[in-house]
């Protein structure tokens, strides 16, 4: 509440301008206003636009896919039609994947800065923990399942053919490349490309002295093979290098936070840039329904004999699902409950809307803007928590994709009728928990790092192009399932770490007292010498007369000063009341 006062100085005369004096009401004198009851109308429209976006997200995935479904049916698709229809769901996909690097690096930074080392340092430990944990569950659940259900079956290999021949991946070069990647050299680079190693085969000139002296001989020099080496060179492949982002911006943000009162404007900026990127993230929210439906209907038309492909790998694509769902739906909500002790199924409620849209994108890092607006708004998780531990885990932590391809491995050895010894099963147990680790730093993840899991227990890497023809369906099945994951991951971290970021608060908080008290005193000392120097006059017009004696008992508070008038008419007296600091709660 804010009186205005008028204040005449002894030496002015009437002719002078007397001097304006804002004057504001304690808030202890302001009476609360009680909130108006919403009507039951007024309820239900809330509830219904709360949850529209939600609702309009699942039509647009079961209007897609049964769209899809009914297109095949009818004459031959032209091309061109089919791009028309998908090229929404492209546009989505696109301004999606637009705001993945402003998205990562004003998170990370803000979401550190907030911390000092120590506690950034045990989030991350702990996050670590987690993600090493849950994917070394999916992958070992994997393996149960393909080699209980058996999907794979040599007759298979007769009814789908040979697959296309592909060129051996090192696992010592895939290792390196990701070291490498995680340390990149050019950080605006960095942004569009990624370093990878190439090899090739060169044809080796054999320089040999013709000393034939039959024919026989010579024909046989004439003809011989020529020799091939194998030469390696290390060349950029486009697509963002996130794991190299992301370990750069995780050191800028922690070093920004040791810096202090320095760095605050920098913070600021880092804050505003996040909250930008959030608010275009509402935005394309709203376009969402339309382009996952696209998006779907455009797969589904593409797809080249799905009935064939469907009954020739039916029973692969089941074991997939099936662990999928065992994982996302037992696993993780089990773990989250035995560690936070609350309703598994409810915080997933929350997270709906991330995992529909990564059902329908198939993308981890393009569900991150949303996966961030699910848990901050709709469960309440920490910003520090979200900012750090989202993209950290839609990098690394992949748990449906080491499933997916444990399954895969062990179903190209049955499918070729190869038995596996109990030491080739945990080779590729841990060497899908790792490659799923370092997938998001290799171009074409999902094909490199198959032929890593199936170099490395020497199977045919020949008939990964045989899967491909189902991939498109189980990639949105895996993405969902990473995205969960990533979601239970963070509010598993949010629990454990509840107490250190009360104790950071506090203390940030009591920091901010201490200096907004000695910046009181401060002001309250220059007050005191002000009015020994100079005694002025209040004028109080009538009106503000009364409303002050009213409400304040003839006392007010003149820039946060307690001041106590006289009531003899409109002139009064100011006399300065020394006592403690108003509290601001």
């Amino acid at each position: 509440m804010y009186i205005a006062l008028t204040s005449t100085p002894p030496e002015m005369n009437a002719n002078s301008m007397p001097k304006q004096v804002e004057v504001r009401m304690h808030e202890s004198h302001l009476e609360p206003i009680e909130a108006r009851p919403q009507s039951k109308c007024a309820k239900i429209c809330s509830k219904l636009f709360k949850n529209l976006l939600l609702t309009l997200t699942v039509l647009g995935v079961i209007l897609g896919a049964v769209a899809g479904m009914l297109l095949r049916v009818a004459s031959p698709i032209h091309p061109d039609i089919v791009m028309v229809i998908a090229f929404p769901g492209d546009i989505l996909m696109r301004m999606l994947k637009m705001l993945i690097l402003p998205l990562i690096i004003s998170s990370l930074i803000t979401g550190l800065a907030g911390l000092d080392a120590k506690s950034s340092g045990r989030l991350g430990t702990r996050a670590m923990v987690y993600y090493m944990t849950t994917t070394i569950i999916a992958a070992v659940l994997g393996v149960i399942l393909v080699l209980v259900i058996h999907p794979g079956d040599p007759k298979l290999k007769e009814n789908l053919g040979e697959g296309e021949k592909n060129d051996e991946v090192s696992s010592l070069d895939a290792f390196f490349d990701l070291i490498r990647n995680l340390f990149p050299e050019n950080l605006v680079q960095a942004c569009f490309q990624q370093i990878q190693t190439v090899t090739k085969k060169v044809e080796v000139v054999v320089e040999e002295e013709i000393n034939a002296t039959t024919v026989e001989g010579l024909v046989a020099n004439i003809t011989k093979e020529p020799q091939f080496v194998i030469k390696k060179s290390l060349q950029f492949k486009g697509g963002m290098n996130v794991l190299g982002l992301i370990g750069f911006f995780i050191a800028f943000g922690i070093c920004m936070g040791k810096m202090g009162e320095r760095a605050r404007l920098m913070i600021e900026f880092f804050n505003i840039l996040n909250e930008i990127v959030m608010k275009l993230v509402i935005m394309i929210m709203w376009y969402s329904p339309f382009g996952i439906a696209c998006l779907i209907c455009g797969k589904i038309i593409s797809i080249k004999d799905l009935e064939v492909v469907a009954r020739q790998l039916g029973m692969y694509m089941i074991t997939v699902i099936v662990g999928l769902i065992i994982h996302g739906a037992i696993f993780l909500p089990s773990i989250y409950f035995v560690i936070v002790r609350k309703n598994p199924f409810t915080f997933f409620l929350g997270i709906f809307q991330a995992w529909i849209t990564a059902l329908g994108t198939a993308s981890s890092a393009g569900t991150l803007p949303v996966t961030f607006r699910c848990l901050e708004e709709n469960l309440g998780i920490d910003k520090r928590v979200t900012r750090f531990v989202l993209p950290v885990g839609a990098t690394i932590n992949m748990d449906g994709t080491a499933l997916y391809e444990a399954v895969a491995a062990i179903f190209i050895a049955q499918m070729n009728g190869i038995h596996l010894d109990p030491g080739q099963i945990v080779t590729v147990s841990l060497t899908a928990t790792l490659a799923s680790i370092g997938a998001a730093s290799i171009p074409s993840a999902g094909l490199v790092t198959m032929l890593l899991i199936l170099t490395a227990v020497g199977l045919p890497t020949q008939d990964i192009s045989l899967l491909v023809a189902v991939d498109w369906l189980l990639d949105r099945f895996r993405t969902s399932v990473n995205v969960v994951g990533d979601s239970y991951g963070a509010g598993i971290v949010y629990h454990m770490s509840k107490v250190e970021l009360d104790e950071l608060d506090a203390h940030a908080a009591k920091s901010d007292d201490i200096e907004m008290m000695t910046k009181t005193q401060s002001y309250y000392d220059d007050m005191k010498n002000h009015h020994e120097n100079n005694s002025n006059q209040c004028v109080l017009p009538d009106t503000a007369t009364t409303t002050a004696t009213a409400t304040a008992n003839n006392s007010v508070v003149v820039d946060e000063c307690k001041v106590t008038s006289a009531t003899n008419g409109s002139a009064a007296e100011c006399t300065l009341v020394e006592e403690e600091p108003w509290k601001h709660e």
